[in-house]
């Protein structure tokens, strides 16, 4: 027995004999809504591999996560379906947050199932996600949606409405200790074009032997995107409307310190191995050989321009790679689509959330990037909800990121003057 209650093993053949089936997506370009039993053969086979796919001591967290990220996908890929089918936006109900950002029945009944598994798998980890129940609670018709949607996933069922909404709020708090954070839809505004999008799993830990408060497990589900993207290390450029059209979809793992793997997140055969991603920033020795990816005109948040300016100064062509979500860009850095990124926000107030980006960064950091905010701080992920002590990011090969860095804080202060003077006139 493990001292989070019920043992993780449990947990996890739980899982392998109900969520991590021959998975077929929603019917949506001739894919079917369905999927098939695994034999005992299956079963067997998937075991043996998922045992001696990564030597780690969080191998039973890992193996969790991926089975939830496949069920987590599989709700999205089900709500999705419905509203790409009919056309009707009615089909994916949303309402809108505080902050202007929508907010959709998957987001919802995935938080609600990634919260209520992990707390009873591992009862003494803190869990932090982006959603609350507060507006479920005013709207019954909503609260039913959800509800009825997580019946589509396997592993994990709610006593009742209410118990939908006591799970989602177990991530309101700031997660002390190990914990668990996640973003169930990160793109939501894609999602609802049905274009990319992803779901972010990520485990932090502090003490027993980890530095401070740190990254030391990532599972990102990828529904739309080609999980071979990068295998031949060609010059691919991918945007939001970059959708995968053989519906196998992709989902990216990691364990500190143990590299990179990809894998179909659906429908994946015999012959289709993990795939460990080569440690490509690492080998990164001179600025012509930075790839970019970043968010163009599609955010307030950011200096657009600025962005452009640093490429210039780098002669590094841009935008590049055009996602809107941040977990698609530290996937996009992971795979090597890109290998440099750089966020200025507007104001210095304004702060990133820690689902955007736990977990997520660390894939990259695991093929040899280096990743600090654009003063040249480690990211502290130890404030909170919030990287309360972080201004923007700057991703960038680790070789390569002091020259990145120069040039970001040349064109920050250029920016400074000028607004100086036209301050001043």
């Amino acid at each position: 027995m493990s001292r989070h209650g019920q043992g993780p093993s449990y947990f996890l053949m739980q899982f392998l004999v109900l969520c991590l089936g021959k998975w077929v997506g929603p019917t949506y370009k001739g894919v079917s809504c369905k999927h098939s039993p695994l034999s005992s053969h299956d079963i067997s086979s998937l075991t043996h591999m998922l045992a001696q796919k990564m030597d780690s001591p969080l191998r039973h967290e890992l193996n969790l996560a991926l089975g939830l990220a496949r069920q987590a996908a599989l709700i999205s890929r089900t709500v999705l379906s419905g509203f790409l089918l009919t056309h009707q936006k009615s089909e994916v109900d949303s309402v809108t947050k505080s902050d202007f950002s929508p907010v959709t029945v998957a987001d919802f009944a995935i938080q609600a199932l990634l919260a209520g598994t992990l707390s009873k798998a591992f009862p003494d980890d803190g869990l932090v996600g982006e959603e609350s129940a507060d507006e479920l609670r005013k709207d019954p018709r909503l609260l039913q949606k959800v509800a009825a949607v997580l019946k589509v996933a396997k592993g994990w069922e709610a006593r009742d409405e209410n118990h939908v909404c006591d799970v989602i709020d177990l991530c309101k708090g700031e997660g002390k200790g190990r914990t668990w954070v996640f973003d169930p839809i990160d793109g939501t505004k894609t999602f609802l074009k049905g274009q990319q999008y992803a779901i972010n799993i990520a485990l932090l830990a502090e003490g027993e032997g980890w530095r401070g408060r740190e990254e030391v497990m990532s599972v990102v589900a990828c529904p739309l995107l080609d999980w071979t993207l990068g295998a031949m290390g060609e010059a691919t450029v991918i945007n939001d409307a970059s959708v995968d059209k053989t519906g196998k979809g992709a989902v990216i793992y990691c364990v500190k310190g143990h590299g990179v793997f990809v894998e179909p997140l659906f429908n994946k055969t015999d012959d289709e191995k993990p795939r460990r991603v080569p440690q490509h920033a690492g080998q990164v020795t001179a600025i012509e050989e930075l790839k970019s990816v970043t968010c163009w005109q599609s955010l307030d948040s950011g200096v657009d321009t600025m962005h452009e300016r640093v490429a210039e100064r780098l002669g590094m062509d841009f935008p590049g790679n055009d996602l809107l979500g941040w977990v698609n860009r530290w996937v996009c850095l992971a795979l090597g689509l890109a290998n440099t990124t750089i966020w200025v926000y507007k104001k210095r107030e304004r702060k990133a959330k820690i689902w955007d980006h736990a977990g997520a960064m660390l894939l990259f950091k695991e093929v040899g990037g280096k990743i600090t905010d654009v003063d040249g701080k480690d990211i502290d992920l130890t404030q909170g909800r919030l990287l309360g002590q972080n201004f923007g990011f700057l991703a960038a090969p680790q070789r390569v990121h002091e020259l990145v860095l120069e040039a970001v804080k040349e064109a920050m202060r250029e920016r400074e003057n000028l607004n100086t003077v036209s301050g001043s006139t």
